[in-house]
């Protein structure tokens, strides 16, 4: 994805081989490239501010969450491993959205741009990795019992950081840029038939596995639901503006996407909420305890 696609307003224009220099700080020509697009005038102020709002939430949560869970890891854990990693993907996409915000030069904004979608890509192998643990606990509980170890999730981690490299870097240096939307957006598809088959098969094999809790089951539902919740309404945007010519044409579209795009790494938090133990039973007995009030 070496080129931005370029949005402007009727107020005024952009042209890529100049840069701004008549009236730049002006409202009408403010110009801010995001995860999708450069924008100018009014959409590029209203997606700086909305960034700028996810940085100053997202950051020191997720710097608190990778500190806490880090706690959690422990030889036959590999759960907390593979949570940690995600949320280091997400302090990648924070660290480039912060270079945007802070205004670099264009050569800086394109390495920002290339880190961010690789921590992005990352950030999807790494919910994966989450959703089919959650599977195996329920599904194949002594396999899993097992085989699961410190070493074995380093082992996976390394792969997952290693396979956007391979995936994107031909794509972003040789490829013309519609196969590279074409073959991005198929790289940030491909988990969504996981994701269901790993929710789908837990909750078939729950009735008959008796060697989980029942706390810790509903903690795994919650967790698949929870990820394909995040990946549903976060990146299914994307991959339609990334496959449709005629949404990348369209400015609002293409702000949302963009926008819901950069919310994952604070979506992302809510799974390492649902990892702690009891979570999920305090949230069910508060929805308990509304329902009730509603009733009466």
């Amino acid at each position: 994805m070496e080129h931005f696609n370029i949005n402007t307003t009727s107020n005024g224009s952009y042209d890529e081989n100049n840069s701004f220099t008549n009236d730049y700080n002006s409202y009408n020509y403010f110009l801010f490239c995001s995860a999708h697009s450069c924008y100018v005038g009014k959409e590029g102020i209203m997606v700086y501010v909305f960034t700028l709002v996810i940085i100053c939430i997202s950051l020191p949560l997720t710097l608190l969450a990778i500190y806490s869970l880090s706690s959690l890891v422990r030889k036959d854990h590999g759960a907390p491993v593979y949570v940690i990693n995600l949320l280091i993907s997400d302090l990648v996409q924070l660290l480039c959205m912060i270079g945007w915000v802070a205004d670099k030069n264009n050569s800086e904004k394109i390495l920002f741009f290339f880190l961010y979608h690789y921590g992005l890509l990352s950030s999807v192998g790494f919910m994966v990795c989450i959703s089919l643990e959650r599977y195996l606990v329920i599904v194949w509980p002594l396999w899993y019992r097992f085989r699961r170890n410190i070493k074995n999730s380093v082992v996976v981690c390394v792969l997952v950081w290693i396979l956007p490299l391979v995936c994107i870097i031909p794509l972003h240096f040789l490829a013309p840029l519609k196969v590279t939307f074409t073959m991005y957006a198929v790289h940030i598809l491909l988990p969504l038939p996981l994701f269901i088959f790993f929710l789908g098969g837990t909750l078939k094999a729950l009735s008959a596995s008796i060697s989980v809790p029942s706390d810790e089951k509903r903690r795994i539902v919650a967790v698949l639901v929870v990820v394909l919740l995040i990946y549903t309404l976060l990146f299914l945007p994307t991959v339609i503006w990334l496959l449709t010519v005629e949404i990348r044409m369209n400015v609002s579209f293409t702000i949302v996407s963009n926008i819901l795009l950069e919310l994952s790494p604070l979506a992302d938090l809510i799974l390492y909420i649902f990892m702690r133990k009891g979570t999920t039973d305090k949230i069910l007995a508060s929805l308990c305890c509304c329902r009730m009030q509603l009733q009466e």
